[in-house]
């Protein structure tokens, strides 16, 4: 069991049958009172962010949880197949619904982390940086300064993202998939 003091960056815990992931905590004390632990917490089922203050009495079990790598082969009609690369053929098909915005970042042959708790697939955890080829870029024009030196541009999943002007079609651009920015190019056409 875990007290209110083992609730740091990292932890994960199961809260009323729920597993939460610990993204923030501080212990504070105020005056003639009892110290609590505030902390911002993510539910691993649906992914939304908490602000919670644990008590000295609080106790939480330890969660389960399950990383798996899973390579993605393909996407059709909706559903995208996935299989563990050790063992080719254990297949997972996961809804659009499941993937979610990962969807925007995924190319055949990328490894992700899959988090299971109680057999069942919470989340998809992709690499943080990513390379992709660009597809379609609007040539830069000289001089242009009128969009800050940034311009749309199509990557292979079908994303669209700023990138600096001198991005050309085929070049091959790292990407952050957190916050959906070009990073740098890694390969000119």
């Amino acid at each position: 069991m875990l007290t209110y003091t083992d609730l740091k960056k990292g932890v994960l815990f199961v809260k009323d049958g729920v597993p939460f992931e610990v993204m923030e905590s501080s212990f504070s004390r105020m005056q003639q009172r009892k110290a609590v632990m505030q902390t911002k917490i993510r539910n691993l089922v649906t992914g939304k962010l908490q602000d919670v203050t644990f008590q000295p009495s609080d106790q939480f079990e330890e969660a389960d949880v399950i990383k798996k790598p899973l390579m993605f082969l393909y996407e059709h009609r909706g559903d995208f197949v996935f299989i563990e690369p050790q063992n080719r053929q254990t297949r997972f098909t996961l809804t659009v619904d499941q993937v979610g915005d990962n969807k925007k970042w995924l190319t055949p042959n990328t490894i992700v982390n899959a988090l299971f708790f109680d057999e069942k697939l919470l989340n998809l955890v992709l690499p943080i940086k990513m390379d992709l080829r660009v597809m379609e870029a609007s040539p830069g024009v000289q001089g242009d300064r009128a969009t800050q030196g940034t311009k749309a541009v199509t990557l292979e999943t079908g994303a669209v993202i700023q990138a600096p002007p001198f991005i050309n079609v085929d070049d091959i651009v790292r990407v952050n998939t957190q916050t959906g920015t070009y990073v740098e190019r890694v390969e000119k056409a």
